[in-house]
């Protein structure tokens, strides 16, 4: 469960180089898309637990400093 405060790692697919813009094949948009919906829901349950339950933080290895952090990172797009 901790390998989701990790970087995300790059696409996996190499994208071509045209003039200066990158392209992604479909199959790597759909990865990034659906890494993207597990770190929300990560943060959503981890949210939930630091509320509901925040014994439950100890027992999967984290700080609640740590837990803050995660919580407060915004999507991609409100960056």
């Amino acid at each position: 469960m901790n390998d989701i405060l990790a970087p995300s790692t790059p696409l996996a697919a190499c994208p071509a180089e045209i003039k200066g813009r990158r392209r992604y094949s479909l199959a790597a948009l759909r990865s990034l898309i659906a890494e993207r919906r597990k770190q929300a829901y990560f943060r959503f349950e981890l949210k939930r637990m630091a509320t509901d339950n925040p014994h439950l933080i100890d027992d999967i290895g984290l700080t609640r400093k740590e837990v803050e952090a995660e919580i407060a990172k915004l999507p991609f797009w409100q960056r």
